[in-house]
């Protein structure tokens, strides 16, 4: 018979053993999610990335998506704003949370060096064969959004309520939402209680999750001004008027909206990206175009700048002794979005959630702003919807790529560079297992999944 210290020895080393067993040897979901990765999502990723498709043509990834979210059991409703598709998951009674992700590729050839990067071309909504790319990892969210799917309907004995997954298209168009709003998104089916939403990001370490309340993205308007003159021979300019002149002049008029029309302390950025006019040397156009971007942070400054831009362009025109059916023509509302901003109350309780899931060391929740990108994530959760909504980022690059562009090494690729790529497996296990806990903190009884 074993003696009695003996015993106690033993017991007490099995204890210690348990004990500096990693959380996430421990950790149902998680393995579940790396298991589900290594068997599909991988595949799954691999084919998206390598077959994009444009805003608003997103026909094949949207089938796709579509029959993965019936494999689960979701009532699913395809050609929701064009390409949209919505899936129903419903569990018994409770609250509806709404999990969106944006599916659409972009206009660039892609030149990351993957072994599985893109070499597709499609022809555009403008008729315009282009070269396409996930250049903003929105195949990363549409293979999450499936993992994310499969594991809330293998753990249903945890979260009671319903869960509406959309499939947004045309985010990159800043379309998409808007349209599948207009489309009943929010009176054809259940309207949410919470809308949830992340996105990959190249610029943070993979491990991490950037959450905040309060502002996550900028408004975004793209404008087109359209500048008339009346044409003539390049030799006898005081017989038209000039266009360019008068576009030039705008230009650099535009550029005192934010110099001078707007506090210091408030952000704002109007860009000219595109100015054409004119086929030859020695002729004076007719006409004139110019397209803007235009960014804020905060919807009154955006209304100011938008009216500004059009007083601006006006009065240039009528400057230049332009007739008033020949003014400069403003055209706006076509791709807009206004500031996305989380809401506080689900934001701070989805920040206790994964502090305590992944630990307060793996959450970025005071990043200072470096860009006004915009995001049309922001129809869903606007002030007039009523649906509290939140958006999160996670990260990535590995913090060694992060580190060894710091000091001189290959710089990390922008989204929208030809060059983009991020680390798959860890954006996308993350992704699926942080909105794994935030639905399950929404519908369930406790503070966050503990079993598969």
């Amino acid at each position: 018979m074993m003696n009695r210290a003996k015993a106690w020895g033993l017991i007490g080393s099995a204890i210690a053993l348990v004990l500096v067993v990693p959380a996430s040897a421990q950790d149902t979901l998680g393995s579940a999610v790396a298991k589900d990765y290594d068997t599909k999502l991988e595949k799954l990723f691999l084919d998206f990335h390598a077959n994009p498709e444009l805003s608003f043509k997103e026909t094949r990834t949207a089938k796709i998506m579509a029959a993965e979210l019936r494999a689960t059991g979701a009532v699913v409703t395809e050609g929701v704003g064009v390409t949209g598709v919505v899936g129903i998951m419903k569990n018994g009674d409770g609250p509806v949370i709404m999990v969106r992700a944006d599916m659409d590729g972009l206009p660039l050839a892609e030149d990351s060096g993957l072994p599985y990067m893109s070499k597709v071309r499609q022809i555009d909504i403008d008729g315009t064969e282009k070269p396409v790319m996930h250049a903003c990892g929105h195949d990363t969210h549409i293979t999450s959004m499936v993992g994310t799917a499969r594991r809330l309907a293998a753990m249903k004995d945890q979260w009671k309520g319903t869960i509406v997954f959309v499939v947004q298209p045309a985010e990159e168009r800043i379309g998409g939402a808007a349209k599948m709003l207009k489309e009943g998104l929010y009176t054809r089916f259940p309207k949410p209680d919470y809308a949830l939403a992340f996105h990959v990001s190249a610029g943070t370490p993979t491990g991490k999750i950037e959450i905040q309340p309060g502002l996550t993205s900028s408004s975004s308007d793209s404008v087109d001004i359209t500048v008339f003159g009346v044409g003539t021979h390049g030799a006898y300019p005081h017989m038209g008027k000039d266009p360019i002149l008068i576009g030039a002049e705008i230009v650099v008029a535009l550029q005192t909206l934010i110099s001078r029309e707007i506090s210091p302390l408030e952000a704002g950025v109007v860009t000219v990206g595109s100015f054409h006019s004119g086929f030859k040397h020695n002729i004076i156009s007719d006409k004139a175009e110019l397209q803007l971007t235009v960014r804020s942070n905060d919807n009154a400054v955006r209304k100011k700048l938008l009216d500004g831009i059009k007083r601006i362009a006006e009065n240039v025109g009528r400057m230049n002794g332009l007739p008033e059916d020949k003014l400069p023509q403003v055209k706006v509302g076509f791709e807009s979005t206004p500031v996305t901003v989380n809401d506080k109350p689900l934001t701070e309780r989805i920040t206790k959630t994964f502090a305590k899931r992944f630990g307060t060391e793996a959450l970025l929740t005071n990043e200072p702003q470096t860009g006004m990108g915009a995001e049309d994530f922001a129809y869903f959760v606007a002030p007039n919807t009523d649906v509290p909504g939140l958006y999160f980022n996670v990260g990535g690059t590995p913090q060694a790529d992060i580190d060894a562009a710091k000091t001189g090494g290959p710089p990390v690729p922008a989204h929208h560079s030809p060059f983009f790529k991020v680390a798959p497996r860890e954006s996308i296990t993350l992704a699926t297992e942080a909105m794994v806990s935030a639905v399950i903190d929404l519908l369930g009884p406790g503070n966050g999944p503990t079993a598969d």
